[in-house]
């Protein structure tokens, strides 16, 4: 099939450059109200349950939401929804165990709450390295996704687009902050439900707006398997692996935690989880629709020229049935949310450096404000020329298993210890530091001895026979962290852990004094 996909789009450009203007302006507005550490990790704690919710749902939809799952469904059928499942299911998680404890405990980080009643330093290290890890993986996704997505949209050269993509993402986080990231989030939580929106309104409208019809098409083109699952993931214990890691990595993402901090107390963080939850739900339902429909109205054959993934399954849909400014359009809002997840990363990354590793690890919590903000700054200039050089250094290589790995680091070495050192009593700072790095390094070598790294980048037979290490490591940090915890005594941490579940559930201002 021809498609214009490749060249250089003119509406793709114009949207693109409406959309980078539009918040530029918005971070001149934010770096006027962006003074103090507070309002550059936190927003000073003024976003709203509506705004918090979109831009949750905006820094959470990412490239590989919207392309990556409707690519799944279009060429694999029902069994593309495992991935868009297993991402949802985690957020009565955090709506439930992690919103008002975390929001009611912590200040900037999630490392705040872990390290609440436990020895700042020790922790605060563990935590760092982990967010890092989890941040670096997910930046490179985004980054090789960035500059491969745009050769092909918009028919510029790769490094450029990896340069654009940096550049941006640093005058919104380096100038504007949280407040700046919170709008972009929002603005591109809007684009992508609209034009996710639309694009699926067209797909019905060929199938009198009847869904079922869609789905009977796709089943008589392709076989009754086209609704069944079992051919992306057949091994019923990778299933479960790959669900534990997306359920809990939603769970243990920094840049999604650190969300709740923006939102001025815990009955917000809660109802803004809510708001959030319902768009990131409608929109999984719409990739749906937009899967089946590129699998029956442009073909898996047409889609496969452009990358056996799938991945341009959306936009060759769009130019299909609204033509080349259609395909414009979506173009730009496929950029705009790769920059908005972006942000949101180096934000969560600068933060980790700033607040955890430098302000609590080093300076034991003796400073300035003002210097903690200097060195967020330095931080994220920092992070972007790295999020550059990461994405130049990566070009061309499979990154599929970089987002699993980031979800698993995320389950394996942030959720075990968070949930623990908020619920039990006996939890030490030798159990926290231990948990940590055993999910970081575990689920690191288990990775690269599995399938996906050992047999499909390396060439040799796999060690480790799982794709996804969820099912082990995830239990085992727990294991650990228990473990370590019950070989000694911290009395001072138990002491404090009265107070803590006071706060946990009644908020700073409550906590008793005597």
């Amino acid at each position: 099939m021809s498609s214009s996909i490749g060249d250089s789009n003119p509406t793709a450009i114009a949207s693109f450059l409406v959309f980078v203007g539009i918040t530029l302006v918005i971070t001149w507005w934010a770096s006027r109200r962006t003074q103090t550490a507070g309002q550059f990790f936190a927003a000073g704690g003024n976003i709203s349950a509506v705004q918090n919710g979109f831009a949750l749902a905006g820094d959470y939809m990412s490239a590989a939401s919207f392309l990556g799952i409707a690519g799944l469904v279009s060429l694999s059928g029902f069994d593309g929804l495992i991935y868009s499942v297993g991402w949802l299911v985690g957020w009565p998680v955090i709506t439930f165990l992690i919103a008002e404890p975390l929001r009611n405990l912590g200040k900037y980080t999630f490392s705040d709450v872990v390290a609440y009643r436990l020895k700042q330093g020790p922790v605060r290290v563990a935590a760092g390295i982990s967010t890092l890890t989890v941040v670096s993986f997910y930046l490179i996704a985004q980054m090789v996704g960035a500059g491969e997505l745009i050769q092909l949209m918009f028919g510029l050269p790769y490094r450029a687009a990896i340069v654009i993509v940096g550049g941006v993402m640093l005058l919104y986080v380096l100038f504007g902050g949280m407040i700046a990231t919170t709008w972009v989030q929002i603005i591109k939580a809007c684009l992508l439900l609209v034009g996710a929106s639309l694009l699926a309104v067209l797909v019905l409208a060929q199938y009198g707006m009847n869904p079922l019809e869609l789905f009977a098409e796709a089943r008589d083109k392709y076989g009754a398997g086209v609704l069944a699952p079992g051919k992306i993931v057949a091994n019923p214990l990778d299933a479960v692996s790959l669900g534990i890691a997306l359920m809990f990595g939603t769970a243990g993402l920094p840049h999604i935690l650190m969300r709740f901090y923006t939102v001025r107390d815990a009955s917000t963080a809660r109802r803004s989880v809510a708001y959030a939850t319902s768009l990131i739900g409608f929109f999984y339902l719409v990739t749906f629709i937009l899967g089946f429909g590129a699998a029956t109205l442009v073909g898996r054959d047409g889609i496969k020229l452009f990358g056996d993934k799938g991945n341009m399954a959306a936009p060759l849909l769009a130019e299909t049935l609204g033509g080349t400014a259609f395909l414009g359009f979506i173009s730009a809002v496929a950029f705009a949310t790769i920059l908005a997840v972006v942000a949101g990363l180096t934000l969560s990354g600068a933060a980790a450096l700033s607040h955890d590793l430098w302000g609590h690890a080093i300076k034991k919590g003796k400073f300035e404000e003002r210097q903690q903000l200097r060195i967020a700054r330095y931080a994220t200039v920092g992070l972007a020329l790295v999020a550059i050089v990461l994405g130049i250094v990566f070009e061309g290589q499979n990154v599929a298993f970089m987002v699993g790995l980031a979800f698993a680091i995320a389950a394996s070495a942030n959720f075990p210890a968070l949930l623990l050192s908020m619920m039990w009593k006996r939890f030490t700072t030798s159990g926290a530091v231990a948990s940590m790095m055993t999910g970081t390094v575990v689920t690191l070598v288990l990775i690269v001895l599995s399938p996906t790294v050992y047999d499909e980048l390396l060439g040799y037979h796999a060690v480790f026979p799982l794709r996804n290490p969820g099912v082990i490591t995830v239990p085992l940090s727990f294991l650990v962290g228990i473990v370590v915890s019950l070989a000694s005594r911290e009395p001072e941490a138990e002491a404090k852990f009265a107070e803590a579940r006071h706060r946990m559930h009644f908020g700073p201002t409550d906590t008793p004094t005597g």
